[in-house]
């Protein structure tokens, strides 16, 4: 049986925060499928915060690794839903 998994964070000052965020995304490259990312743009603004979708590959265990791990960041809200 395959294994569904949904990861939604929320990236709080991602001007700031992104860096170390990516630093985490590429470690965990190899563990993650998809990635979704979305913040408000308009002629005058770019959003300073925004949401990540991830499709990740893995164990319940790898993937509740990686929650963690994103937990661990300033700025960053790390949920999983779990599909199966």
């Amino acid at each position: 049986m395959s294994c569904y998994y949904i990861i939604g964070i929320r990236l709080d000052n991602r001007v700031d925060n992104a860096v170390k965020f990516q630093e985490v995304l590429t470690r965990n490259g190899c563990k993650i499928k998809t990635r979704l990312g979305l913040h408000e743009v308009s002629d005058n603004a770019c959003a300073n915060d925004g949401i990540i979708v991830l499709q990740p590959y893995g164990s319940k265990e790898d993937v509740e690794s990686l929650v963690k791990e994103l937990n661990g960041l300033e700025g960053v809200t790390a949920k999983y839903i779990d599909l199966n």
